[in-house]
């Protein structure tokens, strides 16, 4: 079979990330209003499942470079692929909070296995004049993923099992795309993998890549009141129906597909302002949701700032990871991925406690304020270290 080329590696990508990302973990805040109605599940409870794909992704991420090495690209990405499907399938039949967590943990699993190997894939396929771009391309995926959710839910309104097993089916057939189109690996002629320890890194790169998961670990914390309460804010909060909840996340899915643009954004505008504009995108959304819950054009406004915002900043974590780890790009997107979905685990159990103490509107406020004291924090770090991220991308 023909490798695959750079708009085609762009394609199946996006794709695999749409499913392992958009429909397995992000998702889950549009259908939680159903789901908690259902299974009777509490905002504190609510919390703690919003933060159990998170917390599996942070295993299955760092567990993710061995994966991809001893399996290859091919059959990791399947694995990510087939997993999504069995943890969607999961939730489809939960018939209590208990399996609804497991579904939701094994989601989580299958989003950590896919990015290290989409990055892979690129370094194998991808000229390198284009791989920032490509990468960043496949990060947005997401946004697809997280559209693709607005007509099941206007089709199936509160039937979400019906929802979650179409997803399951979606991702039964990305996994059948990866294994056909993904580059395969001779695995008896592959190196072994290097740990963390004896990467060809820099101590300069090291830090870089310390300050920026520690960034990433900030955004991933501010942007988890979001993920997890966007959609019972407006439906509790401001009497608004399911059904425009599915119109919200549509907006978050095409205001995230501007995230594509994050290697290019880096390019012309350099670390620093990428970085802070991003975060204040994302929480101006915030604070929009928190002032007008029950405005739908503004709640719609909010939600396409949120998936800018935050697309932008995770394809800004991914493209400069991978670019201080040019060595060894399976590892580039662990440790700031890492450390966004260890802000998440922080975040969505904190903004379940908020949100049953203080309501919806001061939760988001108080995540908005997160998210600008992250960027203050980020434009002094990546201020001061330019010089070395500039060594580290050369």
């Amino acid at each position: 079979m023909r490798p695959l080329s750079a708009l085609g590696m762009a394609a199946l990508g996006s794709g695999i990330i749409a499913i392992t990302y958009g429909l397995a973990r992000f998702v889950f805040g549009l259908f939680l209003p159903a789901m908690r109605d259902e299974l009777t599940i509490s905002s504190t409870m609510a919390g703690v499942i919003g933060a159990l794909p998170f917390l599996s992704f942070v295993f299955a991420i760092l567990a993710a470079p061995w994966v991809t090495q001893r399996l290859g690209v091919r059959r990791a990405g399947v694995a990510a692929a087939a997993l999504a499907g069995v943890g969607l399938m999961t939730i489809a039949l939960a018939p209590s909070s208990l399996l609804l967590a497991v579904g939701v943990l094994i989601c989580g699993i299958s989003t950590g296995l896919s990015s290290p190997a989409m990055a892979e894939a690129v370094s194998r396929v991808v000229p390198p004049r284009l791989r920032g771009r490509v990468n960043a391309t496949i990060n947005a995926g997401t946004s697809v993923g997280i559209a693709l959710a607005m007509p099941a839910v206007l089709i199936w309104a509160e039937a979400w099992r019906s929802a979650y097993i179409g997803f399951a089916a979606l991702a039964a057939l990305g996994a059948l795309a990866a294994y056909l189109f993904l580059p395969r690996d001779d695995r008896s002629a592959l190196p072994s993998l290097p740990s963390l320890a004896s990467l060809p890194v820099s101590r300069e790169q090291w830090h870089a890549m310390a300050r920026l998961s520690g960034l990433a670990a900030g955004m991933g914390c501010a942007s988890a009141a979001y993920w997890v309460f966007a959609p019972d804010a407006v439906i509790a909060a401001g009497g608004l129906g399911s059904s425009q909840t599915a119109w919200m996340w549509l907006a978050v899915g095409l205001g995230g597909l501007t995230g594509g643009s994050a290697g290019d954004l880096i390019t012309r505008f350099g670390s620093v302002f990428s970085h802070a504009a991003g975060l204040v995108v994302l929480s101006a959304s915030l604070v929009l949701l928190a002032l007008a819950p029950g405005h739908f054009p503004l709640a719609l406004a909010s939600a396409a700032l949120f998936g800018a915002g935050y697309m932008t900043l995770t394809g800004f974590y991914l493209v400069r990871g991978i670019e201080i780890m040019e060595d060894a790009p399976a590892f580039g997107p662990v440790l700031p991925l890492l450390a966004t979905s260890v802000g998440q685990v922080t975040g969505s159990p904190l903004a379940g406690w908020l949100v049953g103490a203080e309501g919806h509107g001061t939760t988001f406020l108080l995540f908005a304020a997160l998210g600008l004291a992250v960027a203050g924090l980020g434009a002094w770090l990546l201020w001061e270290r330019v010089g070395v991220d500039s060594h580290a991308q050369g």
